[in-house]
């Protein structure tokens, strides 16, 4: 028995420090009493699913050459030049959505600055020297943002949730908001327990003057070899005195959207997962398509917000070429009239201005598709004067006053509107989003 404790701590002390801890003490109990928990594990809405028994095919195709060339961008990526000043001074509307690349957002609203998923390390992974790279810089040093109020995390996998960049934030006065069970990850690598907010699904923080919600989502967790489901994985809703948004953290399509929505929107913005999705593990992230339908899902009956995709272009985690996921995008949007915010990384936008970022920026450093990239289709409009009011139409599109006052005229204009096709030479357009 004496050496087979001696083996066990010898063991863990190999225990890379990546790996975390798992939760223990009164932090488990509080995890036993989750309705949200049971037999043993955390369990997902719609059933549990998890990554099913085809990991040996998506192997074998993953290494392929002429696939593999496809996964990663044929140019250096256009990072923008975010600097000091374009974060110091404040968001004109109130609201300001910097990505950084993956899943990484510094969201400024209502005078608070959140930061979900930050991620500064070069690998998502446990080991220094593999696992999947950075395929473009950070844009900003993370000493470079300046004070964070909150930082959020949607759960524990090494591309959301990285230990070098937990550790520096640490010795910064920011607070955490974690999924139950993920708290003992941090305290483990030096968060003070007091700087901690763990939530389960449905309950609520507050920081200054927003408030801060764990909705669920259909996923999983784990880090290390043992992956025993004991922490929460969970999407966020953050709610000012002004502006709403909503980051999806990792998931598959569920119905559920509608009913986070209906409690907690609708949103000026929506951040969604859109990227690594596979049809090996199709419970547990979103195609394009299934992400607008999930945007549309949040919005409920006010179709307004911009839909700003993340989840892609900075690590190589699937088996889809690397400009799908823009692509899909671009489309998904463009087949329901949705709005859709395209930033490079490190771009900074306001979801709420007259434009959002458009470009398909992706398109100048990634291999062009057998076929070449599709055509992107571009609703044109006009300023009206109706009544007391200016608004934009399409051309051709006959609007009435009430229309105007309902708020109808951008969702017409960009669903059942005539397309000048002949005018398109497959630039993208600047989105109204007023």
């Amino acid at each position: 028995m004496t050496g087979s404790r001696s083996l066990s701590s010898g063991l863990r002390a190999l225990r890379p420090a990546a790996f975390g801890v798992d939760p223990s003490g009164e932090r488990m109990e509080r995890i036993r009493r989750s309705p949200n928990y049971a037999d043993g594990v955390f369990r997902n809405p719609e059933g549990a699913p998890r990554p099913d028994g085809a990991m040996r095919e998506f192997a074998k195709s993953y290494f392929r050459k002429e696939e593999r060339v496809l996964r990663s961008p044929a140019g250096v990526v256009p990072v923008h030049a975010t600097t000091l000043a374009d974060l110091a001074a404040p968001p004109a509307s109130g609201l300001r959505l910097t990505w950084m690349g993956h899943s990484s957002v510094l969201a400024e609203i209502d005078g608070h600055r959140v930061l979900f998923d930050p991620v500064w390390g070069e690998r998502c992974s446990p080991f220094a020297f593999a696992g999947p790279k950075r395929l473009h810089p950070v844009p900003v040093p993370l000493t470079a943002l300046g004070p964070v109020d909150v930082v959020v995390i949607s759960h524990d996998h090494y591309d959301h949730l990285d230990l070098p960049t937990i550790k520096a934030l640490a010795d910064t006065d920011t607070l955490f908001a974690v999924p139950l069970g993920v708290g003992a990850h941090l305290e483990h690598w030096g968060v003070p327990a007091d700087r901690l907010r763990e939530l389960d699904w449905h309950e609520t923080t507050k920081v200054g003057g927003i408030s801060l919600t764990a909705t669920p989502a259909r996923h999983f967790c784990g880090r290390g070899l043992r992956n025993t489901q004991h922490t929460l994985w969970a999407s966020w809703v953050v709610a000012g005195d002004e502006h709403r948004i909503y980051h999806s953290g990792d998931t598959g399509y569920f119905t559920g959207f509608k009913d986070i929505g209906s409690e907690y929107g609708p949103f000026d913005a929506t951040m969604i997962q859109i990227g690594a999705y596979s049809d090996f593990w199709p419970d547990i992230h979103m195609t394009p398509e299934e992400g607008m339908r999930a945007h549309l899902d949040l919005q409920g009956d006010r179709p307004t917000g911009v839909m700003m995709p993340i989840h892609w272009a900075t690590f190589n985690l699937a088996g889809h070429p690397w400009a799908e996921p823009g692509e899909g995008t671009v489309s998904a949007a463009h087949a329901v009239g949705a709005r859709a915010a395209l930033p490079r990384p490190g771009e900074p936008f306001e979801p709420t201005a007259e434009a959002v970022p458009s470009e398909l920026w992706w398109r100048g450093v990634a291999l062009v598709p057998k076929g070449g990239w599709p055509a992107v289709e571009k609703t044109v409009t006009e300023k009206v004067a109706v009544g007391e009011k200016v608004t934009e139409k399409a051309v051709g599109e006959t609007v009435t006053e009430e229309a105007v006052v309902e708020g109808s005229v951008v969702e017409k204009a960009g669903r059942d509107t005539p397309r000048d096709k002949a005018a398109d030479t497959g630039d993208p357009e600047s989105v109204p989003t007023g």
